[in-house]
């Protein structure tokens, strides 16, 4: 949720009885901190902060999230070996993302609180060979004894029943929270995903990092790049820096990465975070009740 996770939309999360998450990555040190203020001016309710450990100002935040009290921490993109013991210390609820069940068992094996069950169908950022989340979510929730929110490919109600049939405990929804009113996305990254059909998206730069992308000229040249032997030196200076913001926070939906899920497909329309709330929580009831009367 870089570039798209400020204190409005994790307020908005939180007010409508969700846990909101600030999404650290795009955030340097003091601008961290203004928003974990501003979030604590919007809302009373509990919210948490992201940290991609893969980000060189990383350790900083840290100590934002530490001085400012901030009670949750869910830790992506590297290991949580590296912050783990530091938030414990602190008395934390500490979450990290995984994508195979080795993983889960080392964040167990550390003394984390949860995990979050990430299928390659997520947007952004994913784990080399990657496993769905449809297979990842039970092997995941019968390796460990943690509870374990899913993430991956949901955005309404029906996927939340299936995610928790079998085995989670809960969800984390990216890409339908990152095309709603609040979220600090460009107008163009949201229309760009409102505008994607079911095979718009791609995993490119996987020798470099697996990235899903909606299909865009930068993305189809990255894979072009792929498919021809390009090195690993070469795709790096091909991808440059800042694509992702310049998509995601500038509008460029030409030569930026429009980081989204599989699940674009699904989405046709910019809400309000409280609607899609209400909407989850009224499609997980009606998918219950399928069910239940499928079983008569």
């Amino acid at each position: 949720m870089i570039w798209v996770s400020g204190w409005r939309l994790a307020a908005a999360v939180s007010e409508a009885g969700g846990l909101g998450l600030l999404g650290a990555g795009s955030m340097k040190p003091e601008v961290l901190r203004a928003h974990i203020r501003k979030l604590r001016q919007a809302t009373t309710k509990a919210f948490g902060v992201n940290l991609p450990l893969l980000y060189k100002h990383m350790d900083a935040c840290i100590d934002v999230v530490l001085e400012e009290e901030v009670p949750i921490l869910f830790s992506s993109a590297g290991s949580p070996a590296a912050v783990a013991e530091r938030l414990r210390a602190a008395g934390r609820i500490h979450v990290h993302v995984v994508a195979a069940v080795r993983q889960a068992q080392k964040c167990e094996d550390l003394g984390l609180d949860a995990v979050v069950c990430e299928g390659v169908e997520a947007g952004g950022h994913n784990a080399p060979q990657g496993t769905t989340s449809l297979c990842l979510i039970p092997q995941i929730a019968d390796a460990v004894d943690l509870p374990v929110i899913a993430a991956g490919g949901i955005a309404d109600g029906r996927a939340m029943a299936a995610a928790l049939a079998l085995g989670a405990q809960a969800v984390q929804v990216g890409t339908r929270f990152a095309v709603c009113a609040e979220s600090s996305a460009h107008k163009a990254y949201k229309q760009a995903v409102v505008a994607a059909g079911d095979r718009a998206t791609v995993l490119a730069l996987s020798p470099v990092t697996p990235v899903r992308l909606i299909k865009n000229p930068f993305a189809l040249r990255a894979l072009d790049a792929e498919r021809s032997g390009a090195s690993v030196d070469e795709l790096r200076a091909l991808l440059g820096h800042g694509r992702g913001r310049a998509a995601i926070f500038c509008g460029d939906v030409r030569e930026g990465e429009i980081e989204a899920g599989q699940i674009s497909g699904l989405i046709d329309d910019v809400p309000k975070a409280h609607e899609i709330v209400e909407r989850l929580m009224e499609g997980y009831q009606r998918s219950l009740s399928t069910l239940n009367q499928l079983s008569h």
